[in-house]
């Protein structure tokens, strides 16, 4: 609200300037008195589309791969220098310095790929300004290990409804996360960059801050159990003084700068947050799975699965007494081709009818061909279900149940195929109906069918 950025040869650039709630008319009138005049008070659009699909919050989780149980984290930055993405991230006495680096790194170490999804939301001029390629190339790590880019322009207000915590820093989606009520951990926050009245100052003061020296995982869950959904309301009050009322009061404006009478007959109305397109987890690094707590009644393996893109999990730091059957398991289409030697499954995903691959008796069969030291391989042919054959030649079908509602379970099936893998090596039947796959506090209902083995 600068004069450098509101004038022009000291008069305003603009002849209406749209504010959304009359504390930012106070801070205009206080930064530059010469453009209070043209101020109108016409409530926040992309707010107001935020506000009405809040209903579809469950549908928008399901279209991000959201399965039962796991917890979406957004991270969020916006361009500044000192931003989550910037690399600054604060100080090194508060030892924030160099933040992205370590972040990227630590949410493949630390959260389990069936138990979080993760989703990152940058700037579009971070897109612009460095270049898709040079992007891509920073997150690469991440995005081999699972996490998902929101597209520059679309889809971020989705992926905020749909979220269990946003990690962030001063940009307006963390703020917007936290008006609606979504647990906010801040990775960065330059408070000396932001007027100190203003909201997002505000917020810098009142949400938890991400410690480095901490465990991320810790964090996360923290901010989210420890989260009060009133905790941001005076924030959620000054997001809009008009909500829901923004296109009326915006046409209105519009109009009356043309000096045109309004469309009477036509209420103002803004478009609905469409339904993202379905964007299942897809890991190409390699996972460690480590599996315990196997009983045989009724059949149920605990498993907890993390990419390795750096250092592997270490089996001691988990509370359940983890047994022989850890293994590891590398998609075909993985850039680390030599860990396809000595992977212990091999994954692929295609159609059943990819005439390219399929049908999944011929793909696995040669498979285990191609591959003479796993002991199984997997074919995903849809979002809840993959075909696999075991090293003595056993063909089987593994389906997770649906929902209450009959919607299918998203967990991804690779983790069936460990699952029956733990199993089967630690003694149990193969022919067993129904395996119980516990991931975290979820169990996942497998069935187990017997297909023809040619």
């Amino acid at each position: 609200m600068s004069g450098e950025w509101v004038l022009e040869n000291g008069r305003p650039v603009a002849d209406a300037t749209v504010l959304s709630h009359p504390e930012q008319v106070d801070r205009l009138r206080e930064a530059c008195p010469e453009v209070a005049p043209t101020a109108v008070l016409a409530g926040d659009p992309c707010f107001d589309r935020i506000l009405a699909a809040l209903p579809q919050r469950d549908r928008f989780r399901r279209a991000l791969g959201v399965g039962p149980g796991q917890r979406l984290i957004v991270v969020s930055s916006t361009w500044a220098p000192r931003s989550l993405f910037g690399g600054a991230g604060g100080d090194a006495e508060s030892g924030t310095d160099d933040l992205l680096p370590w972040l990227l790194a630590r949410l493949a170490a630390e959260l389990p790929v069936d138990e979080y999804r993760t989703t990152a939301v940058l700037h579009p001029n971070i897109w612009h300004g460095h270049g898709p390629g040079q992007v891509h190339a920073w997150l690469d790590g991440a995005q081999r290990a699972g996490l998902e880019t929101v597209p520059p322009l679309d889809g971020w207000r989705q992926a905020l409804i749909a979220a269990d915590c946003v990690l962030g820093d001063h940009s307006s989606v963390t703020y917007y996360a936290a008006a609606i009520g979504v647990p906010v951990l801040l990775g960065a926050f330059p408070q000396a960059d932001l007027d100190p009245h203003s909201p997002v100052a505000e917020l810098g003061r009142t949400a938890p801050r991400l410690d480095r020296r901490g465990s991320l995982r810790a964090q996360l869950d923290r901010a989210v159990a420890a989260h009060d959904p009133g905790r941001y309301k005076e924030l959620t009050d000054q997001t809009s003084s008009a909500p829901g009322e923004s296109a009326t009061l915006l046409r209105r404006l519009f109009y009356g700068l043309m000096d045109l009478p309004e469309p009477g007959s036509r209420p103002a109305l803004l478009d609905p947050l469409p339904l993202p397109p379905f964007r299942p987890a897809r890991v190409t690094a390699p996972i460690r799975v480590l599996t315990g707590a196997i009983s045989a009644a009724p059949p149920e393996v605990t498993v907890v699965r993390y990419a390795v893109v750096g250092d592997e999990p270490d089996p001691a730091e988990h509370p359940a007494a983890w047994v022989d059957a850890a293994h590891t398991v590398v998609d075909e289409e993985t850039r680390e081709t030599g860990r396809l030697r000595v992977a212990d499954i091999v994954v692929r995903r295609a159609d059943a009818a990819d005439p390219r691959l399929g049908p999944p008796a011929a793909w696995t069969a040669e498979a285990l061909d191609r591959y003479p030291h796993c002991g199984l391989v997997a074919y995903v042919d849809g979002p809840d279900r993959c075909v696999v054959r075991t090293r003595d030649g056993r063909l089987v079908r593994l389906s997770a149940a649906p929902d209450a509602e009959g919607r299918p379970d998203l967990c991804d099936p690779a983790l069936h195929a460990s699952a029956f893998y733990a199993w089967t090596v630690n003694g149990g039947a193969a022919d067993v109906p129904e395996i119980g796959v516990r991931t975290g506090a979820t169990t996942h209902h497998v069935t187990v069918e017997a297909l023809p083995s040619s």
